[in-house]
């Protein structure tokens, strides 16, 4: 009770009231007046900066027209073959030779192109329907190559057609990454099956499409008179060599720079 009673004579006594109020301390002003600065400085770069984002995936280096498998239409032994692989054909021209009970048959190719696989040989014995080869759809050694990207289909949504890519080639890395465009983004997401039928390849296609469907992004290659590949690299000359179809590659597309307020506006 004597230390209630000290306590309500000093509330009621006035001689403290003129005394100045503390509303807070120096070091409380300090943390304020830095949060407010950071407040300010992060809205004005919430307006005026930008951030940039970059999808990545497994691609490789093809022409645009897609393989087909050649199929025999007859079942014999093969006593011919007439190119190699790497060789380039015209369309309608005998890829091979076989013999049947009816006498000999040849072969054809259906479209011009570059026979990528050979599976018959002589000697096989093959059967209506068989896979004897593979060829790659291109008229001409001229014909420029694409690079075909398969990303997640929740990644291609946000690319846009201009994009640029930057192409990774295992074989040629001390020499840079090779420089392409977005020319088109595909309209689906395709299975390991389709994109199979468009490569002529279903170990590749195994590789590309791993995780689920992939959407098919076309990259066009940027054009170097000055390099050996004829393409343009991130370095000034590239690689002393030509490239290929069917080389595995990877795709950093890189997505337009947003602005950070765009992501909280609906």
């Amino acid at each position: 009770m004597q230390f209630r009673q000290q306590a309500l004579s000093k509330l009621q006594s006035p001689e403290s009231l003129d005394l100045p109020v503390r509303l807070a301390r120096p070091q409380g002003l300090l943390a304020l007046a830095v949060t407010v600065v950071v407040m300010a400085a992060s809205c004005v770069w919430a307006v005026t900066g930008s951030v940039s984002s970059t999808v990545t995936a497994s691609g490789i280096l093809t022409y645009g027209q897609g393989s087909y498998v050649l199929q025999t239409p007859v079942t014999g032994q093969v006593t011919g073959v007439y190119v190699k692989e790497g060789q380039r054909v015209a369309a309608d021209a005998p890829l091979l030779k076989i013999r049947t009970t009816r006498g000999d048959r040849a072969v054809r190719a259906i479209d011009a192109g570059r026979v990528t696989a050979l599976v018959a040989r002589i000697g096989s014995v093959v059967r209506t329907g068989a896979d004897v080869a593979t060829v790659e759809k291109t008229g001409s050694a001229r014909d420029p190559l694409v690079a075909m990207v398969y990303v997640p289909a929740t990644g291609a949504a946000n690319i846009p057609a201009g994009a640029s890519v930057d192409l990774t080639v295992p074989a040629a890395q001390q020499h840079g990454v090779l420089r392409g465009t977005v020319k088109a983004v595909g309209r689906a997401a395709q299975t390991r099956r389709q994109i199979a039928d468009f490569l002529g390849d279903t170990e590749i296609a195994g590789q590309l499409a791993r995780g689920g469907a992939r959407v098919p992004v076309l990259v066009q290659l940027k054009r170097s008179a000055s390099t050996d590949s004829g393409y343009a690299w991130s370095t000034d000359d590239g690689p002393p060599w030509s490239l290929t179809s069917m080389t595995l590659t990877s795709g950093a597309v890189h997505l337009a720079a947003q602005r950070p307020i765009d992501w909280l506006l609906p």
